[in-house]
């Protein structure tokens, strides 16, 4: 069974970082591309970037570009989103997604607010 499990949410200061992690279980993670998605309560997922099934190529959403940074560990069937510079706004769940299977996280249990 594919499953996604996101973890890392929580307060931090405007200017400060936190990083997420997505635990991938259930799929080869190194034959898929994943991308990251930010949902303020039920508004439209936004996307905040894309990271190629190698790790080589990523891709950011113009917001976040500069600030953020997703990496992956396909050993460890991991994929990790940095955020840096993070400015205040309003509390939201980072979500992961595995393109090809359409398979979304819940997001972790506590939402990046600064």
């Amino acid at each position: 069974q594919v499953h996604l499990g996101e973890a890392g949410g929580g307060l931090v200061q405007p200017g400060g970082s936190l990083r997420l992690s997505c635990a991938a279980s259930g799929f080869i993670v190194s034959d898929y591309a994943m991308r990251w998605f930010r949902q303020v309560g039920n508004q439209e997922r936004e996307l905040v970037g894309r990271i190629s099934a190698d790790g080589t190529t990523t891709y950011y959403g113009d917001a976040v570009a500069g600030r953020f940074t997703i990496s992956r560990d396909n050993a460890n069937n991991a994929m990790y989103l940095q955020m840096n510079s993070l400015t205040p706004v309003a509390p939201a769940v980072s979500i992961c997604h595995v393109l090809g299977l359409g398979t979304w996280g819940q997001g972790p249990q506590v939402p990046v607010s600064s």
